[in-house]
C-alpha cells in the first residue's frame, strides 16, 4: 500500500505502542447497483477495480476520486500484513468513523458490523486470520441513506449540490483505520473524572478477554498499576488488585495544593496530568496504556457558569469542522492543531464543534494547548422512531468515547429544533429532547447540558439563544435586562417550549454574527455583508461589544471559524487565511 497518510495515533488519550496504521491505498468501488453481497464481494476474491487513500471519503480530493455523486454503497478491499510482534496476542481492528453503517470480513468471515456514522468501532480478528504463509484479506462494506432526512447526518445535504448551510456529503470510511495487540485479559477502558474540590482523580477501569464460564476474571493475581506524573515528576504510584471486571479507584493527588490553587486545567493554563496504566498478572505484564487527565471542573453556581469554581465568560467561536481538500476529514494532524491555534489567536477561548463528532486528535490539542469546547451530535433534519433509535445508540458512544477529555465542557445533544422540528406542538419530541437531557446527565453528572441550543428549549442547564441580528443598538437593547433577553422570537420561535419557562439558567448567545466578507476565490453568503476590511471590523464591534458590555449574557458563539464551501460567513478563509490581523480579531475579542 502506498502513500499512507495521517500516520499520527489517532487515540492519544488511550494510547499503546504495539500498533499498526492501516490508512493509504485501498481497492475500492461503487456498488451502485446492489450487486456486491450477491456476487459475495465479501469473500475477498474479486479485486476491487478502483483505488482511495483512506481516510478520506470519496467525495473528498484527497480521496484520489473526488466524486461528489450519491453512491450509497461502497466497498474496500486491501491485504491485511500482520506484523511479527502481534503473533501469540490478540489482534484488534479499530475503525475511527464509517458513515453510515458498516460490515468488516476479514477472510470472508464477519468480524464487525457497525452503525453510526460519527463513532468508533473494533473487533478482535485473532480467529479469523489465515494460516501461516496465506494472505489475510480485508473487506469493508459501507451503506449510507443519503436521502434519508431522518438519518443522523449534521451538515451534510441530501441534495445534489451543496446550497444554503448545507455541505458535501461523507460515506464510508473517513477517520483512521488501525490494529493492535495486545494479550488475552487487557485493559478495555478507564473513565477519568477529576475533583478538584476533594483534591482526587477518580479512575474506573474496564477489564476485558479471558473470563470463566461464569464470566469471571480467569485469574486471582490480577493488578493494576497506575503511575501518575506531572512535567515527569512523579506524583502517585498505586497498585490494587483486580477481583472484577470493574474496578474503581480515587488517588489523591499529593502535589494539588503545592502551587496555589493548583495544577488546575483551563484555556489559560492547560495543565496536564500523565498516567500510565499497566496490568499485570503476578509479575507479568499483560497490557500498558498511558493517557492523561486534566484538573477541572465546569459547573453552574448561583446562576453563574463556573470554570474551577470561578464565574467563566465564554468565548466560542462556531466550528464546522469542514476542509476544502478532505470534507469532514482534516487532511493533517499540523492542520488541526492549526485551526486551534488560530481559534485562541483571536482570542477565542472555545469553540462549539457543529453538527459533527470531532476526530478526537482535534480534542487533543484543545485538551493540550487550551481550548473549551462544546460537543456536539450530528443531528436528523425530521423525527422518526427509526432516528430515535439511531441518535440515542450514537450520543451514548460519542460521550463513551469523548468522556475524558478534559477540553469538553458542555453537551450539545439537539441544535435548533433539528430532528425534532415540530417540539413546540408534539408532545413525542417533547419527551425525546427531555430524553437526551436525562440521558445525558444519567452518564456524566460532571457538565451541563443544553436541550436544544438556540430556541425552543425544555428541561437544561444552559440557556441559549441564536441571534443573527447585526444592529448594535438593536443588541444593546435586548440583552439590557434578562426580562428582555428571554422574551424574544428568533426565527419567529419561543426560546422555551410551553411549560418549561426561564428558570434562571445562565444566558449565552451560542450563535450571532455570521457576517458575510469575500476574501477569496469563493463566493457565497452570510446574515450581513461587510464591504472592506474597515466595515468588517465595524460590523464585528457591532455584534460582539454588546454581548460583552451586556451583564445579562455569560458567554457567546460567533459564527463562524471558517468559510465552508457556499458560506463566506468566516473569519478565515476556508483555506485558513485571516480575513483581519489576527491581533486586531483578538482586541475585539477583549471589547477594544
Amino acid at each position: 500500500m502506498t502513500n499512507q497518510q495521517r500516520t499520527e495515533y489517532p487515540r492519544p488519550q488511550f494510547m499503546r505502542d504495539n500498533w499498526v496504521n492501516l490508512n493509504g491505498e485501498w481497492e475500492f468501488a461503487f456498488d451502485d447497483d446492489n450487486v456486491g453481497s450477491r456476487e459475495q464481494w465479501h469473500l475477498g476474491n474479486k479485486p476491487l477495480a478502483r483505488r482511495i487513500q483512506v481516510p478520506f471519503a470519496f467525495q473528498s480530493s484527497l480521496s484520489g476520486i473526488a466524486d461528489p455523486g450519491f453512491h450509497d454503497i461502497v466497498w474496500y478491499r486491501r491485504e491485511l500484513e500482520i506484523p511479527e510482534a502481534f503473533e501469540g496476542q490478540e489482534i484488534l481492528l479499530h475503525f475511527g468513523a464509517v458513515d453510515y453503517e458498516a460490515s468488516v470480513w476479514l477472510n470472508g468471515i464477519l468480524v464487525a458490523k457497525h452503525e453510526g456514522g460519527h463513532t468508533p468501532f473494533h473487533a478482535g480478528i485473532s480467529a479469523a486470520l489465515a494460516p501461516a504463509g496465506q494472505p489475510n484479506i480485508l473487506v469493508v462494506k459501507a451503506v449510507d441513506y443519503s436521502k434519508d432526512v431522518t438519518l443522523p447526518r449534521g451538515k451534510q445535504y441530501w441534495k445534489s449540490d451543496s446550497a444554503s448551510i448545507f455541505y458535501t456529503r461523507t460515506t464510508g470510511i473517513w477517520q483512521t483505520v488501525w490494529m493492535e495487540a495486545v494479550s488475552s485479559v487487557y485493559l478495555g477502558k478507564v473513565k477519568l473524572t477529576p475533583d478538584i474540590d476533594r483534591k482526587s482523580i477518580e479512575i474506573r477501569s474496564f477489564i476485558k478477554g479471558a473470563l470463566t464460564s461464569n464470566g469471571e476474571l480467569n485469574s486471582d493475581s490480577l493488578k493494576l498499576q497506575v503511575e501518575i506524573t506531572f512535567e515527569g515528576q512523579p506524583i502517585s504510584s498505586d497498585v490494587y488488585s483486580v477481583r472484577n471486571l470493574e474496578e474503581s479507584r480515587s488517588i489523591t493527588l499529593s502535589d494539588f495544593n503545592d502551587h496555589g490553587h493548583g495544577h488546575w486545567w483551563s484555556p489559560e493554563q492547560p495543565n496536564l496530568y500523565d498516567v500510565t496504566f499497566t496490568l499485570l498478572d503476578g509479575g507479568k505484564v499483560l497490557d500498558q496504556v498511558t493517557s492523561y487527565f486534566g484538573m477541572r471542573k465546569i459547573s453552574i453556581e448561583s446562576g453563574k457558569l463556573c470554570l474551577n469554581n470561578r464565574p467563566y465568560f465564554m468565548k466560542l467561536v462556531l466550528d464546522q469542522g469542514y476542509f476544502p481538500d478532505g470534507n469532514l476529514t482534516p487532511p493533517s494532524d499540523e492542520a488541526i492543531r492549526r485551526d486551534v491555534e488560530l481559534t485562541k489567536e483571536m482570542g477565542f477561548n472555545g469553540a462549539r464543534k457543529h453538527q459533527k463528532l470531532e476526530d478526537p486528535r482535534y480534542l487533543y490539542w484543545c485538551d493540550k494547548l487550551g481550548l473549551l469546547v462544546w460537543g456536539e451530535a450530528a443531528n436528523a433534519y425530521e423525527y422518526s422512531e427509526e432516528y430515535v433509535r439511531r441518535f440515542t445508540q450514537e450520543w451514548q458512544e460519542s460521550i463513551e468515547r469523548d468522556y475524558n477529555h478534559p477540553s469538553i465542557v458542555v453537551w450539545v445533544p439537539l441544535n435548533e429544533s433539528w430532528g425534532v422540528p415540530n417540539i413546540a406542538a408534539d408532545k413525542r419530541q417533547q419527551q425525546h429532547a427531555q430524553t437526551m437531557y436525562h440521558l445525558t446527565k444519567s452518564l456524566d453528572a460532571t457538565r451541563p447540558v443544553v436541550s436544544n441550543d438556540g430556541w425552543e428549549l425544555v428541561t437544561t442547564d444552559l440557556f441559549n439563544i441564536h441571534d443573527y441580528e447585526w444592529r448594535r443598538e438593536v443588541l444593546e437593547q435586548r440583552y439590557s435586562s434578562v426580562e428582555q433577553a428571554v422574551s424574544r422570537l428568533p426565527g419567529n420561535r419561543k426560546l422555551a417550549v410551553e411549560g418549561f419557562p426561564y428558570a434562571d439558567q445562565p444566558i449565552l448567545i451560542t450563535e450571532f454574527g455570521g457576517v458575510a466578507y469575500k476574501k477569496s476565490d469563493w463566493d457565497g453568503w452570510g446574515y450581513s455583508g461587510a464591504e472592506n476590511d474597515e466595515d468588517f471590523a465595524t460590523r464585528l464591534r457591532a455584534v460582539i461589544q454588546p454581548l460583552l458590555l451586556s451583564g445579562v449574557v455569560q458567554g457567546y458563539c460567533y459564527t463562524q471559524l471558517t468559510d465552508v464551501e457556499q458560506e463566506i460567513n468566516g473569519l478565515l478563509t476556508y483555506d485558513r487565511v485571516p480575513k483581519l490581523p489576527l491581533e486586531l480579531i483578538r482586541a475585539i475579542n477583549e471589547g477594544k
